[in-house]
């Protein structure tokens, strides 16, 4: 006997698990569930095995805490990159956006998000206690790239009181980056300037 839930219909289903995906907007959800239903066999079973090969094959670094390869060193922690800077930030994408720019040839470390204690996050929540480690070692510079938002500012802050033992310099972007924006919607340019002519924090 088939139960309640094999009884829902297959579009209903479908646009459940769709409306479980941060940043997907609900007015979108049909559009993408049409999209899906719309695409060739083919090309579907190709989506799903690439997406299924990503989540068996990737893992975060226990180093800057990006995403790599499994089976692989991470690109982003290894010479030719100077190890000696820091460049911190709260999301994978940011650190691509700074990526993009081409103006950065140091190491990253990525937090995992900012402290937002309405939503419970807490600096236990973040990977703050590794990146106190990290530059207890041989570190020159760590650049706090946070995003010009108030939950942004608090954690730059409370990093950089948490690592005023650290011999290393703490600089931060310049404020070319327009203040409540966020580092993965900036343009090249202005990141590419914030970078350059960083300053003290």
């Amino acid at each position: 006997m088939n139960n309640h839930t094999d009884n829902v219909p297959s579009l209903t289903v479908l646009l459940r698990q769709l409306q479980q995906v941060p940043y997907l907007a609900s007015k979108n959800l049909y559009r993408v569930a049409h999209h899906f239903l719309m695409m060739d066999n083919n090309k579907l079973q190709q989506f799903c095995a690439a997406l299924t090969t990503a989540k068996n094959n990737i893992s975060k670094c226990t180093t800057c805490w990006a995403w790599r390869e499994n089976d692989r060193a991470c690109m982003l922690c290894c010479p030719p990159r100077d190890t000696r800077i820091i460049c911190v930030v709260e999301t994978w994408y940011d650190l691509f956006a700074l990526e993009k720019t081409g103006a950065y040839k140091g190491t990253y470390h990525v937090l995992g998000g900012a402290i937002y204690p309405l939503e419970g996050i807490g600096p236990e929540n973040l990977t703050i206690s590794a990146l106190v480690q990290r530059a207890a070692q041989n570190c020159d510079e760590i650049i706090l790239a946070m995003n010009q938002t108030p939950e942004g500012e608090a954690t730059a802050s409370f990093i950089a009181r948490t690592l005023h033992n650290i011999p290393a310099k703490i600089t931060c972007l310049a404020r070319g980056v327009p203040v409540g924006s966020s580092l993965e919607f900036t343009d090249k340019l202005t990141l590419h300037k914030a970078l350059s002519e960083r300053r003290s924090f």
